[in-house]
């Protein structure tokens, strides 16, 4: 017990550093460092979506637009 409490107040001390670090950084390193963030975000999302895909996770989506194309419920868009 004593050495989770130890590690989640290290972690808690690191996040509060990381975010002193981003407070602090000038306005255009901020911008770059939000594109980096935003690009590895998106990128960690397009890895899950493809590892859900090929696990069959998205397997209902396909179910539900082939139903919605036989009951002619699909709109032009």
């Amino acid at each position: 017990m004593r050495e989770s409490i130890r590690s989640e107040m290290w972690r808690m001390r690191k996040i509060e550093e990381l975010e002193r670090a981003v407070a602090a950084l000038p306005e255009e390193e901020y911008r770059e460092f939000r594109r980096w963030l935003l690009v590895r975000d998106w990128e960690k999302w397009d890895r899950q979506i493809e590892e859900n895909s090929k696990a069959g996770k998205l397997d209902f989506l396909i179910t539900a637009a082939l139903d919605a194309k036989k009951g002619a419920r699909l709109k032009d868009l």
